[in-house]
Protein backbone atom coordinates (compact mmCIF):
# COMPACT_ATOMS: atom_id res chain seq x y z
CA UNK A 1 0.00 0.00 0.00
CA UNK A 2 1.47 3.24 -1.09
CA UNK A 3 1.40 5.66 2.03
CA UNK A 4 1.30 9.07 -0.47
CA UNK A 5 -1.91 7.75 -1.18
CA UNK A 6 -4.72 10.62 0.39
CA UNK A 7 -8.30 10.36 1.11
CA UNK A 8 -10.13 12.53 -0.95
CA UNK A 9 -12.73 13.48 1.71
CA UNK A 10 -10.09 15.05 3.98
CA UNK A 11 -10.78 19.09 3.86
CA UNK A 12 -8.17 21.21 3.23
CA UNK A 13 -8.11 24.81 3.84
CA UNK A 14 -5.53 28.10 3.11
CA UNK A 15 -5.09 30.69 5.79
CA UNK A 16 -2.47 32.78 7.05
CA UNK A 17 0.11 32.04 10.12
CA UNK A 18 -0.03 34.51 12.78
CA UNK A 19 1.41 32.22 15.04
CA UNK A 20 4.87 30.33 15.23
CA UNK A 21 5.58 30.34 18.96
CA UNK A 22 5.00 26.86 19.90
CA UNK A 23 7.44 24.23 18.66
CA UNK A 24 6.37 21.88 15.56
CA UNK A 25 2.47 24.06 15.65
CA UNK A 26 1.54 26.98 14.20
CA UNK A 27 -2.07 28.78 14.41
CA UNK A 28 -3.62 29.74 11.21
CA UNK A 29 -6.07 32.32 10.81
CA UNK A 30 -9.33 31.16 8.42
CA UNK A 31 -11.08 33.90 7.00
CA UNK A 32 -14.12 33.26 5.18
CA UNK A 33 -16.90 36.13 3.85
CA UNK A 34 -20.24 34.43 3.60
CA UNK A 35 -23.11 35.85 2.40
CA UNK A 36 -26.20 36.95 5.41
CA UNK A 37 -29.43 35.02 4.12
CA UNK A 38 -31.44 37.38 5.49
CA UNK A 39 -29.54 40.96 4.74
CA UNK A 40 -27.80 40.04 1.43
CA UNK A 41 -24.66 41.50 3.00
CA UNK A 42 -21.37 39.75 2.95
CA UNK A 43 -19.69 39.05 6.85
CA UNK A 44 -16.50 37.95 7.20
CA UNK A 45 -15.94 35.14 9.63
CA UNK A 46 -12.19 34.07 10.79
CA UNK A 47 -11.34 30.96 12.64
CA UNK A 48 -8.04 30.03 14.24
CA UNK A 49 -6.92 26.48 14.24
CA UNK A 50 -3.87 25.05 15.61
CA UNK A 51 -1.63 22.83 12.59
CA UNK A 52 1.22 20.53 13.02
CA UNK A 53 4.42 21.82 11.41
CA UNK A 54 6.80 19.34 11.39
CA UNK A 55 9.87 21.43 10.18
CA UNK A 56 8.93 24.45 11.73
CA UNK A 57 8.95 25.51 8.12
CA UNK A 58 6.30 28.65 7.94
CA UNK A 59 6.57 31.72 10.16
CA UNK A 60 4.05 34.39 11.17
CA UNK A 61 2.55 36.17 7.93
CA UNK A 62 2.81 32.91 5.24
CA UNK A 63 -0.11 32.29 3.39
CA UNK A 64 -0.83 28.40 3.82
CA UNK A 65 -2.55 25.21 3.12
CA UNK A 66 -3.60 23.09 5.85
CA UNK A 67 -5.59 19.71 5.90
CA UNK A 68 -7.20 17.68 7.91
CA UNK A 69 -5.16 14.93 10.00
CA UNK A 70 -5.56 12.54 13.09
CA UNK A 71 -5.86 14.29 16.31
CA UNK A 72 -1.92 15.05 17.32
CA UNK A 73 -3.02 16.54 20.81
CA UNK A 74 -6.17 17.93 22.68
CA UNK A 75 -6.51 20.90 20.20
CA UNK A 76 -4.14 20.11 16.80
CA UNK A 77 -5.93 17.79 14.19
CA UNK A 78 -4.60 19.88 11.38
CA UNK A 79 -1.44 19.07 9.21
CA UNK A 80 0.59 21.90 6.81
CA UNK A 81 0.66 20.59 3.39
CA UNK A 82 2.67 23.54 1.98
CA UNK A 83 4.02 27.76 2.11
CA UNK A 84 1.72 28.84 -0.58
CA UNK A 85 3.97 32.37 0.21
CA UNK A 86 6.22 33.38 2.14
CA UNK A 87 5.69 36.91 4.09
CA UNK A 88 7.60 39.68 2.41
Amino acid sequence: MDTNVQKANKQTLQGIVVSDKMEKTIVVEITMRKLHPLYKKYVTRSKRIKAHDENNEAHVGDTVRVIEARPISRDKCWRLVEVVEKAK
